[in-house]
């Protein structure tokens, strides 16, 4: 870059360009100030040009290779006077500043090659600066205090500093208290900008008088092209070289069934597909840099930005040095840390200020009108970083997916609602001449009274609706559709890393980053093998205390939520036998029964207090988690979060799926026969299934916890930010609405925080969960979670667009570990569906009563009912669970598989039980290899990589290196001269180089 120099003067003219349209207006008499009146005018292709003038003050200039610029400003009080810097013609843009004319009024600088035509002139003589001034041609930074003309001249939308050229890459904000502490963070704050200033990075402060609440200072920071081009070579950022030759995926049939799914092309592909290399300063001729202010995303420039930040020093304590903007914000330092937004949602941005993307994100994504509409993920990517990008690519796949399993389950419900008139049991069950000649034993001591079978019609049939022949089918579909669902995802993210430059990716910096705790409680130091500089070090064996203490807090937590359950269990016990008495001795309750059994009302009540449970249970617990993960001083950001996704996981897995556990698995299926019951504590009889079945039961367990979880998951995702920020913005008003600026109002928002996709995903896979393990009992569970993930990604993208202030860019390739505990959780799944199948529907024991009991060959399920119920003389009863009063009956019926009470064995298990459990266990392990056969042949046959996109990364590489070559060789020419002889040597060297790295591509 070649700098500009001094000369003895400078014109005076009437002309200068408005900070926000370039049109000539007159310079008035300014008395005193300063006036902000620098601004950029053209940009050559070499060089940017910054300069600006302060009155009184310091003069700072940058100046390119090529382009021409005006720098006003005001002299002395009463004598406005400006510089020009003008130029021989180059190539550029814009038009170059013209000259003044008038009288000197003090030093100028000399022109070096200014914009398009014309020649400047240089200097004039005479004169001297206004006092007090000075010209400095080098790069320092100059706070200055600005009048109200150029705070009142900026829009309150402006994303640059006051000059109107600058872009303000990333924001801090501070409030200046009178604690005791103050002075040391003073002094901290002190250090730290100047070391950030020595990183080349340029400091704007905002004092406490002109923002909103009279209290906050801001210091805006603005990364250079300089400083761009340092640390987009050291974080390996990858720029365009070429625009690609690869054509987009071309239009099929079916993209024209979709298209009104689809977004317009320009909102759904923002930039042309490029080639691209990892960014080199001394490669800058190689890479299609158009316009220097505009080449680096703004998401690249925080990411830059974050990164000095994190790893900028802030002063020596305890002998230490420490550094970077986490620990400054975790001891309240700086109150925030964030990059800008682009600018206002509702509406699209206005010149000066670049496009405004977070406006399209809205109007083309957030907004719940576009609920049927596919997603802009490459301008989600382009805005929020990949690693949020991601999250959105898996969310909206997963939907997809949903629909075809969504579909096939709405298919077995309306199978089982078509049935449920002619299905044979039901037709029994309320047969008044079948199931109202069968009197059932009691469900509880004393209390309960006897009662006839077909007392339960309405529950019999609404159990078909689930529990039928489609139950088995839709389990094993569920098995493959869970197979495919992650073996394409594979495929989707290996197109996602060649798409989005991550095929080369290595783990973000910051995520390996020591975290400051770790580094504060380390007492000693080791050399690391790989950078072979010393760094904290902490032996296991003074961690090794805090991991017990964190596992033995996890296991107290998952005890809880265990004893949690079985309260709910005892309060079932206990209601239930209240529910019964008061339906039989409350009249206008009787008639209700036929729709509201005791049972009925026992599960509705049972399941609503159980997830009330688990959300106060949660809520603790999230706290508890973050606490304990924090006690164990993980090293890095990744193993925090690591730890910290395993005690969530177990934990949610444990709190809201123990229920289902036991109502699948446990209840009813130990609770002996009349007159043999177990107990729970000597005390509460066992819970018993319906006659037909406890699926039923699941399937309401289910509902309520997914749904009620999903609605009050979506509430608390809109409103909780949503009052959070109003209450902000509310407390903070004190001064007037016009100094309400964009940087102010960014941070009034709610911070997404680094924990803030964690939840996001959680919240996913537990779901999943809900889907996929207990699916046999449920086939609207699908349905459901498409409903629910429909409005989630609207939520969340206007969450994000809306609520929250703009999260610092980072990378990745991969969901991380949530992909193993899905895949985890698919193998799970087959099992617990094959047990559901066996053990809590109703479809084998009706196998066995069709093919190996049945006498009647027309009507083979007759008589189904009555052979699952075995018969109890009501004589034995102990006399302390019977119910009081004579009655008409000697015998009453209950569910199992048991010898009459005039056999020999009575009340032991007969033959058939032990044909169904045999039948049950073989099912389960057929299922069991039949859809794990099925998954290992479809992980087997899809490949984790598409063929077109091993083909387009072969061909990315080869042009990659091709571009290089190519680049290397004419730079090589131009160092060597016109020698042919030994030009042709080194061009069969290069040539030689590129055919091997072709050949290795390849075979690669």
């Amino acid at each position: 870059m070649r700098r500009p120099y001094i000369g003895r003067g400078s014109f005076k003219g009437e002309g200068f360009f408005s900070p926000t349209r370039q049109k000539k207006k007159t310079l008035p008499n300014w008395e005193g100030g300063s006036l902000p009146v620098a601004r950029r005018v053209g940009l050559g292709s070499s060089g940017s040009m910054r300069t600006w003038l302060t009155g009184g003050g310091s003069i700072r200039t940058a100046c390119g290779d090529r382009g021409g610029f005006r720098l006003e400003g005001s002299g002395s009080p009463g004598e406005p006077g400006f510089l020009v810097v003008g130029g021989s013609g180059g190539k550029g843009r814009a038009k170059p500043v013209e000259n003044g004319a008038g009288r000197p009024t003090g030093p100028g600088v000399g022109g070096s090659r200014g914009e398009t035509g014309g020649r400047g002139s240089r200097a004039g003589t005479g004169g001297s600066l206004s006092r007090g001034g000075k010209i400095a041609n080098k790069d320092i930074d100059y706070s200055f205090q600005m009048s109200e003309f150029q705070k009142n001249q900026q829009s309150k939308d402006s994303i640059f500093f006051r000059d109107g050229i600058r872009q303000i890459d990333f924001v801090l904000s501070y409030v200046d208290d009178i604690k005791k502490d103050s002075e040391l963070k003073a002094e901290r704050r002190k250090e730290f900008e100047n070391n950030l200033r020595k990183t080349g990075l340029e400091l704007e402060i905002e004092d406490k008088r002109d923002s909103e609440d009279g209290r906050t200072y801001f210091v805006k920071i603005h990364a250079p092209w300089e400083v761009l081009v340092t640390y987009a070579e050291v974080l390996g950022i990858k720029m365009p070289i070429k625009e690609s030759d690869i054509p987009r995926p071309k239009h099929t049939p079916i993209s024209y069934v979709l298209g009104p799914v689809r977004l317009p092309q320009n909102v759904k592909y923002p930039h042309p597909e490029y080639f691209t290399a990892q960014f080199s300063r001394h490669r800058q001729e190689l890479f299609l840099i158009e316009d220097q202010a505009t080449f680096f995303p703004s998401s690249s420039r925080n990411r830059i930005v974050y990164y000095i930040l994190s790893r900028c020093p802030f002063g020596i304590e305890d002998g230490k040095k420490r550094f970077g903007i986490e620990r400054l914000l975790t001891s309240n330092t700086y109150s925030s840390a964030y990059p800008l937004h682009d600018g206002q949602y509702w509406k699209p941005s206005e010149p000066p200020n670049p496009t405004n993307e977070r406006y399209i994100l809205h109007k083309n994504w957030a907004r719940f009108s576009y609920f049927y509409k596919e997603q802009p993920l490459d301008l989600i990517k382009n805005y929020y970083g990949e690693k949020i990008g991601i999250y959105f690519v898996f969310l909206g796949y997963y939907t997809e997916m949903l629909f075809f399993a969504a579909v096939v389950g709405l298919a077995c419900f309306i199978y089982g609602l078509l049935s449920m008139d002619h299905n044979t049991s039901s037709t029994e069950i309320c047969d008044p001449e079948i199931g109202g000649q069968m009197i059932m034993c009691p469900l509880c001591d004393q209390v309960c009274d006897y009662w006839r079978l077909n007392s339960t019609c309405l529950a019999s049939k609404f159990s078909h609706l689930f529990d039928n022949e489609s139950t088995v089918f839709f389990a094993i579909f569920m098995g493959i559709w869970v197979t495919l669902f992650l073996e394409f995802w594979k495929q989707r993210q290996a197109r996602l890393e060649y798409e989005w430059d991550l095929v080369d990716f290595e783990e973000e910096q910051q995520q390996l980053q020591l975290r400051p705790e770790f580094e504060a409680m380390c007492k000693h130091r080791k050399l690391n093998a790989v950078t072979k500089e010393m760094e904290p070090y902490m032996p296991l064996y003074t961690r090794i205390p805090w991991y017990f203490f964190s596992g033995a807090t996890v296991t107290l937590w998952m005890s809880l939520v265990i004893a949690s359950m079985v309260a709910v269990i005892v309060y079932r016990l206990s209601v239930f036998a209240t529910f019964a008495s008061f339906m039989e001795s409350d009249a206008s309750l009787k008639q209700v029964k036929s729709v509201l059994t005791p049972q009925i009302a026992t599960s509705l009540t049972g399941s609503c207090l159980n997830f009330i449970v688990i959300l106060i249970l949660n809520f603790f617990y999230e706290r508890i988690s973050a606490w304990i993960t924090k006690m164990e001083i993980p090293r890095t950001y990744q193993e925090y979060e690591s730890s910290l996704t395993l005690k969530m996981f177990l934990f949610q897995f444990v709190n809201f799926y123990s229920a289902c556990f036991y109502v699948a698995f446990f209840k009813g299926k130990f609770v002996g026969y009349p007159g043999g019951y177990t107990y729970l504590f000597n005390e509460w009889r066992g819970e018993e299934c319906d006659p037909g079945g406890c699926l039923i039961e699941l399937t309401t367990q289910l509902t309520i916890i997914m749904t009620g979880k999903q609605i009050f998951g979506n509430i608390k995702e809109a409103i909780y930010p949503l009052a959070l920020n109003w209450w902000r913005r509310r407390k903070a008003r004190t001064n007037s609405e016009k100094l309400y600026s964009r940087w102010e109002q960014d941070h009034d928002l709610e911070s997404f925080g680094p924990l803030g996709l964690f939840y996001e995903y959680l919240e996913t896979v537990i779901q999943f969960g809900f889907v996929t393990l207990f699916v046999a009992s449920f086939p609207l569970a699908p349905l459901l979670a498409l409903i629910n993930n429909i409005v989630e990604i609207r939520v969340d993208a206007w969450k994000l667009t809306t609520q929250y202030r703009r999260t610092v860019a980072s990378k990745a390739h991969s969901i991380g570990v949530w992909q193993d505990i899905l895949y985890g959780m698919a193998v799970l799944s087959v099992a617990t569906n094959a047990f559901i199948v066996a053990f809590t529907s109703d479809i084998i024991p009706r196998l066995v009563y069709y093919y190996a009991y049945s006498t009647n060959t027309t009507q083979p399920m007759r008589g189904y009912v009555n052979n699952s119920l075995s018969v109890f003389l009501i004589a034995d009863f102990p006399n302390h669970t019977a119910p009081s009063g004579k009655r008409d009956f000697i015998t009453c019926r209950y569910r199992d598989y048991r010898h009459p009470p005039d056999d020999e064995n009575k009340y032991f298990h007969n033959m058939q039980f032990w044909h169904v459990l045999a039948a049950k266990m073989t099912f389960i392990i057929v299922m069991e290899h039949v859809v794990f056969l099925v998954k290992f042949l479809l992980a087997w046959m899809i490949p984790d990589v598409p063929k077109h996109v091993v083909e387009r990364i072969k061909r990315e590489k080869l042009m990659t290196i091709k571009i290089l070559h190519d680049f290397e060789l004419n730079k090589l020419k131009e160092n060597l001269g016109i020698n042919s002889d030994e030009l042709a040597k080194h061009v069969m060297i290069e040539e030689n180089k590129a055919q091997l790295a072709k050949s290795t591509v390849y075979s690669s």
